[in-house]
């Protein structure tokens, strides 16, 4: 029992770390023509590649909720359901299909800024209700979500975030998975 409570202890900091990332992103944008550009959708996407749909769900749906209400509260709700479908998507994509490969989070992060796009978009469109101004941040969504799809494999795959997570996390996670096939086989 105390295994599993190590595990869930390491498993709920990593998330509560992302999160934290998540928010620090999502507080400024870096000054683009006709807005501003946030980098959390590259915490989101390095997130979801790594941990469970729940988890992702957490770091990317709550995370950027809690980074909106703290800097900008209008489109908190809408952060809320984009990102967290977002990131339960890329983390179900990337752990099933392929089992994390890097072409499955490729996948994954592709379907994921396309959500992220869609879901701004119509959200921009509830939130402010007006079409031309959805349509006049579109680029700018799209800039968002492919820079953060890039970065978070990046991030991933070629800084060797994944082997690093793989070497502490994993890891735990297959001793508590042996345990309870040991207790369930008693």
């Amino acid at each position: 029992m105390k295994n599993k409570q190590a595990i869930t202890t390491i498993r709920l900091t990593t998330a509560a770390l992302f999160m934290a990332l998540n928010i620090l992103f999502s507080s400024f944008g870096i000054p683009v023509l006709g807005g501003h550009l946030y980098l959390c959708d590259m915490v989101i996407c390095l997130a979801a590649i790594l941990l469970n749909p729940l988890e992702a769900f957490v770091v990317g749906g709550v995370g950027s909720f809690l980074g909106d209400l703290l800097f900008y509260p209008a489109p908190m709700f809408v952060s809320l359901v984009t990102h967290g479908l977002q990131a339960v998507v890329i983390s179900l994509i990337s752990h099933k299909t392929l089992k994390n490969k890097p072409l499955a989070s490729g996948i994954g992060v592709t379907i994921g800024a396309i959500i992220m796009v869609v879901g701004y978009t119509l959200g921009k469109i509830f939130v402010y209700s007006t079409f031309e101004y959805a349509m006049l941040k579109l680029p700018f969504e799209i800039l968002q979500g492919a820079l953060g799809a890039v970065l978070g494999m990046v991030l991933c795959w070629g800084c060797g975030i994944h082997k690093l997570f793989n070497r502490f996390i994993e890891p735990q996670d297959r001793v508590k998975n042996k345990e309870s096939i040991t207790v369930k086989g008693e």
